[in-house]
């Protein structure tokens, strides 16, 4: 485990912190500021102990080079509010723009934000130059960036090789502790809820679950490609036919172990992926389903899936069960969420949509750990070690 900004001594020392403010903006305007509230923890703790705070990060993918759409000024504006102080903002992430902006801040409110890393392509090259530049700035290395610790970029991995002292920001630390908890010790039964479109986006993490857990529930998009690999008709349903071997592989080793695989048994089934289409509700098995396409589990699976979660002590879900975004495809996800929250134990949402899915059934609130990295956190739930969290020793 790393050293936790805790063990560091700040005061009076300048932190580069790498934060996750990939936030989206629109005309200037922030939609949401989850990211930025995210690092908040670790940035009060460093001004407490009284040091210069230099914030990085990426927005958006600007190709490595300045455009203005993707300028991280909106968020430092933001920041200022949160914190009730001024946050300066440097034009550029290095050189005389950086340190001149750093100067001053060190004067001053004592924070201050780069540009944005990628207006740079050696960022996302990890180059050893762009890197020792970056450290050039700064005398502690902090990484708060959980969502982008899955990314060896030069902010991310390079950095940690130029600093003496590097540490995890509280919101690093914090994803370590409750991934790896649920990885390591979880306390049994233990589900995992997977969800969302592709198999391939999850396929690392159900083989890497498969010895762990007790119970392995899958819905979403996804659940069409082990289907089809059983000989069900799926209709114009998404299937990725290059895994059906792979979906087969998952089912022999889950019988292997007689851990309980549920797949969808009834579903909700529409010509198009659109609100006020004409919908019905189908058992999996009906030819009936024709070339429409499966956009949400249906009632029946919904109540054996709430079944095994009541049951549980430990849950981990990541991807919804159906196209939820739109109303007539939400129940699934909606009542599956409701039904996480009710678990008395650890529940741990794995990021992505399933954050936006949490929100929408009202229940963010009543989960213990909801992860900032949906890439980074399916990577490290699918056993990869994460180049961000290896340079911090």
């Amino acid at each position: 485990m790393a050293r936790s900004i805790t063990d560091l001594a700040l005061k009076g020392r300048r932190v580069f912190m790498r934060v996750d403010f990939n936030v989206p903006i629109r005309n200037g305007a922030i939609g949401d500021d989850t990211r930025i509230r995210a690092s908040l923890p670790s940035i009060e703790y460093a001004l407490e102990k009284g040091a210069t705070l230099i914030l990085a990060s990426h927005l958006g993918r600007p190709k490595g080079k300045p455009n203005p759409e993707f300028s991280l000024r909106p968020v430092a504006a933001r920041l200022s509010e949160l914190l009730g102080r001024p946050v300066e903002f440097a034009d550029d992430c290095i050189g005389e723009v950086a340190k001149a902006a750093i100067d001053k801040a060190a004067r001053g409110g004592r924070v201050v934000l780069l540009e944005n890393l990628r207006f740079h392509p050696e960022e996302e090259q990890n180059d050893s130059g762009f890197a020792q530049q970056l450290a050039d700035l700064a005398d502690v290395y902090v990484n708060d960036a959980f969502g982008s610790a899955h990314r060896a970029h030069a902010s991310t991995e390079g950095i940690a090789h130029h600093v003496k002292e590097t540490a995890a920001g509280l919101l690093m630390a914090d994803e370590l502790e409750h991934l790896g908890r649920v990885l390591r010790s979880p306390e049994r039964p233990f589900v995992a809820v997977l969800g969302g479109a592709k198999v391939s986006d999850k396929l690392e993490v159900i083989q890497n679950l498969i010895p762990r857990v007790d119970a392995l529930l899958i819905g979403g998009a996804m659940a069409y490609t082990f289907l089809k690999a059983r000989g069900v008709a799926v209709g114009r349903s998404l299937v990725e036919e290059e895994l059906l071997d792979a979906a087969r592989d998952v089912e022999r080793r889950a019988k292997e172990r007689n851990l309980r695989l549920e797949l969808p048994v009834d579903h909700v089934v529409a010509a198009k992926i659109e609100a006020g289409v004409p919908s019905e509700t189908l058992d999996v098995a009906d030819p009936a389903i024709g070339d429409r396409m499966g956009l949400d589990i249906g009632p029946k699976t919904i109540a054996t899936y709430n079944a095994v979660i009541a049951g549980a002590h430990t849950v981990m879900w990541n991807g919804p069960m159906g196209v939820f975004e739109i109303d007539a495809f939400a129940r699934g996800t909606i009542d599956v969420a409701k039904a996480i929250a009710e678990v008395k134990g650890t529940t741990v949402i794995g990021g992505g949509d399933s954050i936006a899915a949490v929100e929408k059934a009202g229940v963010t609130d009543r989960i213990t750990h909801i992860s900032t990295g949906g890439g980074a956190s399916l990577e490290f739930l699918g056993g990869r070690q994460l180049p961000g969290v290896v340079a911090l020793g």
